[in-house]
């Protein structure tokens, strides 16, 4: 595999993760029906009437942990954007940066106390591109990175420039390198946000609009819902923890090695992420097995033992002979989770150390000669975990939690010589459509290559029975729409109803195989579907209101566009959808204004130049007309509607 393909092997749609700790419960029990009943000793693993209660609340009785805990790259993983809270150096000599592919630059800049991102573009000594975007929240403890996010009516973006401390400069953002920027689209979902902040309240019409947002994580990520305890202890029914378990909620440091891990994996395992069917990403309590939400996969390679990703801690420990051979070794047995990596004592990891090899264990002591070993301090991390570069996130290097002898040996140091499959690292048995799905988001996101779907459909077929093969229709269609085999999924919609497919993207995927093989009328319902179950996703709506437009239903579309710029009103297509509608109504004045909107969005959209061609071209301005289709080839030299206007143009002068 190229090293292209290797570069972009992981979660660049994530951002930073920060240190997290870690949890467990009791396996699940089978009952005669073959009907699984979840128990746990703990109250709040299970029981759903246990909400959460916020970290203020744990404050009022826990202060002392409270105000170490803040500290922490957990606590301080998500804020609003002050210049209390970013890290990033805004000086002149830094805070410039320029994407070579798509020829825009960056400027972060504060104007009183709040936080915008300018993109511009020049020509010669001309800016002909301004775009400003305020900023709301900086994600990231400034440990690694800051990374930035704004929000438009609840709906939350990514923007495409982070500040990457450890060398102290701005850059594009994870994932918006080599020509791959979405610039100011990437939308912030619930994976994300899962993972880098408190549990949010989520519009789940969407896929990226939020209610209400946390601070940083909190005390309940690793505790579980607060609810009972807190209601318990109000009551006065109080605990004595030095003689037993308070059970009304999860301590980690009483769980199981293995679901102590399982804790953290939910965000130090980064990966392939499958949700099971039915759970979403808020599902997973602390006592639970990580398994019963999600299923983690990584990649395989071999060769290539140095390379590893940003927030893959739990997957590197499990290679270590430590964790192999110890049975007992989690993160919460080098790591208090209460206090910050910056103010842990150095003592406390090499304790940990010295706890399996130390001088009561003559066969397990550091063989390594003792002068050699004062070079180092006499410091075990130095030496068997030594700072590492992440394949996925530039410009950072974090602890290689991959505890080896020569960790850096140039045996190691070899390219990644073949890809041998996908693994999952919380779950032994995983079934075959699990896998299937592992393999079908690995090409999905990172890796475009064919061979992927083909191991996705060999686990498909695996499942013979008619119950799981019904299941299954939203996988092959998945598969066979990465394909472009769009006869294929149109032969599994004639079986169905729109009404009776309960998944969007699903949904989604039926009606642009009937819209790309020229059937617009069989595709609207399934679009429709789509929005009728996710109402607030924008890209849905935009597909079904040009649907609508294809269908020559002006007034329909009109409505559909117009609502998605209630909601974001930045949203190109929409604005040039509607400038388009105009045009056709020839109402000149309100065509171009919607166009020359969503021109100053994206100088690059293709369609948006071809209507403002025809609009200045109807408006006897061809020089206008033009320029716009000169953009446009430059852009896109491969557009045949755009060469046809170039030489209509150079015709007519």
């Amino acid at each position: 595999m190229s090293s292209r393909f290797i570069r972009t092997i992981l979660l660049s749609l994530c951002l930073i993760a920060i240190t997290l700790p870690a949890f467990f419960c009791s396996s699940p029990k089978a009952t005669d029906n073959n009907e699984e009943v979840r128990e746990s000793k703990w109250k709040n693993v299970y029981d759903t009437s246990a909400h959460y209660v916020g970290m203020d609340a744990c404050r009022n009785c826990h202060a002392g942990v409270y105000e170490t805990f803040i500290k922490t790259g957990m606590g301080q993983s998500f804020d609003h954007a002050t210049k209390q809270k970013s890290a990033a150096d805004f000086s002149p000599a830094h805070a410039l940066v320029y994407d070579t592919a798509l020829d825009f630059y960056y400027k972060p800049f504060w104007q009183n106390d709040t936080l915008y991102v300018m993109e511009f573009r020049t020509e010669g000594s001309d800016t002909v591109h301004k775009r400003i975007q305020r900023i709301d929240y900086v994600v990231g403890s400034g440990q690694h990175t800051n990374s930035h996010i704004f929000n438009i009516n609840g709906y939350l973006y990514q923007a495409p420039v982070t500040f990457y401390t450890q060398k102290h400069q701005w850059d594009l953002a994870p994932g918006f390198e080599k020509g791959a920027s979405s610039r100011f689209g990437r939308m912030i979902e619930l994976e994300c946000m899962s993972c880098h902040n408190g549990y949010p309240k989520f519009g789940d019409s969407s896929e990226n609009k939020f209610i209400a947002l946390k601070t940083g994580i909190d005390c309940e990520r690793c505790h579980g819902p607060g609810s009972i305890h807190v209601q318990e202890k109000s009551l006065g029914h109080i605990v004595d923890t030095s003689k037993g378990p308070d059970y009304t909620i999860v301590n980690p440091r009483r769980l199981s090695t293995e679901l102590q891990n399982n804790i953290c994996q939910r965000c130090h395992l980064q990966g392939i992420a499958v949700l099971n069917d039915g759970k979403n990403f808020f599902d997973f309590h602390p006592g639970m097995q990580l398994s019963e939400v999600m299923n983690v996969f990584m990649p395989e390679y071999e060769g290539a033992k140095d390379k590893m990703i940003m927030a893959s801690h739990v997957e590197r420990m499990k290679k270590s002979r430590c964790y192999v051979e110890s049975g007992k070794m989690s993160c919460i047995t080098c790591h208090n989770p209460h206090v910050s990596v910056k103010y842990t004592p150095r003592a406390q990891y090499l304790d940990a150390c010295k706890s399996c090899h130390g001088n009561n264990n003559s066969q397990k002591q550091c063989t390594e000669k003792l002068e050699v070993r004062k070079l180092k301090n006499d410091d075990c991390v130095i030496c068997h975990m030594p700072h590492n570069s992440s394949i996925d996130i530039p410009h950072v290097a974090v602890t290689d939690h991959y505890i080896r002898k020569n960790p850096t040996s140039e045996t190691e140091k070899t390219n990644i010589s073949a890809f041998l499959g996908m693994q999952c690292f919380n779950n032994k048995n995983p079934d075959a459509i699990t896998i299937a799905r592992g393999y079908i988001e690995f090409y999905e996101r990172y890796a475009p290559s064919k061979g992927l779907l083909d191991s996705a459909l060999k686990y498909l077929d695996k499942q013979k029975e008619t119950e799981a093969k019904q299941k299954q229709n939203r996988d092959y269609i998945r598969v066979y729409y990465l394909l472009n085999d769009y006869n294929k999924i149109i032969n599994y919609a004639t079986t169905l109803t729109s009404t009776q497919v309960n998944d969007a993207w699903t949904s989604y995927r039926i009606g642009e195989a009937y819209s790309l093989s020229g059937n617009a009328d069989k595709a609207m319902p399934w679009y429709k579907r789509a929005i009728d179950i996710l109402p607030y996703s924008l890209d849905f709506e935009n597909k079904y209101g040009t649907c609508l437009l294809a269908l020559n239903k002006a007034d329909e579309a009109q409505k559909i566009f117009e609502f998605i710029l209630t909601q974001n009103p930045n949203y190109v297509s929409a604005n040039t959808s509607l400038g388009y509608i105009y045009l056709q109504r020839g109402n000149n004045p309100m065509a171009y204004e919607y166009l020359k909107k969503a021109n100053a969005l994206d100088p690059d959209h293709e369609q948006t130049l071809i209507n403002l061609a025809v609009w200045y071209h109807n408006n006897k301005t061809d020089q206008q007309a033009k320029k716009c289709v000169l953009q446009l080839l430059k852009k896109h030299p491969e557009n045949k509607q755009a060469q046809a206007m170039l030489a209509n143009l150079n015709g007519a002068s």
